[in-house]
């Protein structure tokens, strides 16, 4: 699914990417980055020389302990030395003592070398732990700039890429969008070019789903019947998503009644009925020619009767250019007046089913969209355009022919099923 998208968009960002590395303006860049702080307490290794003296000046430390008075005669009679009024009482007792420590520690081992005042950078051992655990560095990366005019002929690759796999022009105006704003004039580390491409391209495509689709399994339970109409072109795999649908809500213990509301398609009630038969479930049928309204508004009527959970409508394919089919299929809606309204479309034909489900939304305003045969589907175009376009939820994607590939979409699966 998706893969000749995925091979496209893996060969486009490659050659993104080197035209970046070999055009792109080259910059050195300061840029603060965190290190861990137990890396700055390596470099004052040597300084564990000058601990060993302190280990010996502890015992000096037991004088602490003993009263201030002794301190005081040391003072008194050194008052003939001029360094002594330096020394004054206001300070506070802890910087008495450190004052009084370091004149020990001067008395006993700085005799003849005064510079073992060099001790001071014990202040440095002291920033890091303020710091914290990491501590900011500043180091030069080298950085590439795109221009606004590099970016657009770099671009034109990736633009003819979507073009091919079917993307609407309007998505692939907003991806460019996305990623000038993203890439253009802003510092790009060299060694993260594709990485940055990647991301930002990533983002974009994301953004394309800005209507996340519902429970389908707990919205039915809001109501009984809960009625569902599925609408849609000839041939884009209407009856068979009711069918995969009619499966999934009576695995969890759901009754469903289905309703052949296409009298028009030779066959077609046939074929639903085939289905019904399979699954076990009712069907509400009239003849060939028959008001489809009429058969919609019985169904639900059954339902009623019966107790029924849900009733999924099946309704004749037309275009949107069929004027009178049109007009048929509002008049379905206003006598059924359904809960959900879900456009059927082949993910197969791209562009198309863009158009085909922004028409049928503007004719009766649906809620949500089931894209058959997306197995099959390796352009993907219909799948990241679809959404975007009718700002409606993708509910499920038809992933085979049997009754259980009906796949709950998911954003993430398919961005990654792109090789983003």
């Amino acid at each position: 699914m998706f893969g000749f998208l995925k091979d496209k968009l893996k060969s486009i960002i490659s050659k993104f990417t080197k035209k970046v590395e070999t055009e792109a303006k080259e910059e050195v860049v300061e840029v603060e980055v965190k290190k861990p702080a137990k890396k700055e307490e390596k470099k004052p290794t040597p300084e564990k020389k000058v601990e060993k003296p302190k280990k010996e000046a502890k015992k000096p430390k037991i004088e602490k302990e003993k009263p201030v008075e002794k301190k005081q005669p040391v003072l008194e009679e050194k008052k003939v030395i001029p360094e002594t009024p330096k020394v004054t009482i206001k300070q506070p007792l802890v910087e008495e003592e450190k004052k009084g420590f370091f004149a020990r520690v001067k008395e006993v081992f700085v005799k003849e070398e005064p510079k073992v005042e060099v001790e001071r950078p014990k202040i440095m051992e002291v920033k890091p732990e303020e710091k914290g655990f990491f501590a900011k560095v500043k180091e030069a990366i080298t950085t590439k700039k795109i221009s606004a005019q590099q970016f657009d002929e770099m671009f034109w690759d990736l633009e003819l890429a979507l073009l091919e796999n079917n993307a609407a022009v309007e998505v692939i105006e907003k991806i460019k969008t996305d990623l000038k704003g993203e890439l253009v004039e802003r510092p790009i580390p060299r060694a993260k070019v594709q990485e940055t491409i990647v991301t930002s391209l990533r983002k974009s495509i994301t953004d394309l789903f800005p209507v996340e689709p519902p429970d389908l399994l707990r919205i039915v339970k809001q109501k009984k019947p809960y009625v569902i109409c599925f609408v849609g072109v000839n041939g884009s795999g209407k009856t068979t998503s009711i069918a995969k649908v009619a499966h999934l809500l009576k695995s969890h213990n759901l009754s469903v009644v289905l309703a052949a509301a296409d009298t028009f398609r030779a066959a077609a009630i046939d074929q639903l009925q085939l289905h019904a038969d399979k699954l076990g479930v009712k069907l509400i049928r009239h003849d060939y020619g028959s008001d489809p309204a009429a058969v919609a508004f019985d169904a639900i009527k059954h339902a009623q009767a019966t107790n029924k959970d849900v009733v999924l409508i099946d309704t004749a394919g037309r275009l949107h250019s069929n004027t009178n089919l049109m007009d048929e299929m509002r008049k379905i809606i206003r006598v059924a007046k359904p809960d959900l309204k879900l456009f059927v479309g082949e993910s197969i034909t791209g562009n198309d089913c863009v158009e085909q489900a922004k028409q049928f939304d503007e004719a009766v305003h649906v809620d949500g969209i089931i894209l058959a045969k997306a197995d099959v589907d390796e352009k993907g175009g219909a799948a990241i355009s679809v959404s975007y376009i009718t700002k409606k939820p993708i509910f499920y994607l038809g992933v085979g022919q049997e009754y259980k590939d009906l796949q709950q979409f998911d954003k993430d699966k398919l961005i990654a099923s792109i090789g983003l």
